[in-house]
């Protein structure tokens, strides 16, 4: 799982991040927090209050994703390649 929300209120989103990062981000962003009912040294709570670009939060996004697929066994990487 790279990334959690709730489709129909879409009030924050959950991000996989690097711990280091992630400390960044919430220093730098008040929009960002440690992840809600999440592991706060790998996730990030993202507040859609707006003041995050759309641009941004695409890159949140896929940086989160990339960050677990660089993770999964090279047979599971195969297969999303095959998508």
């Amino acid at each position: 799982m790279f990334a959690l929300t709730d489709l129909e209120l879409f009030e924050s989103v959950n991000l996989k991040c690097d711990p280091e990062e992630a400390i960044l981000l919430r220093e730098q962003y008040p929009a960002v927090q440690p992840g809600y009912h999440m592991n706060k040294k790998h996730w990030n709570t993202i507040l859609m209050d707006g003041s995050i670009g759309d641009r941004l939060l695409a890159q949140w996004i896929t940086d989160s994703y990339q960050l677990v697929v660089s993770g999964l066994p090279k047979k599971m990487k195969e297969t999303l390649n095959q998508l």
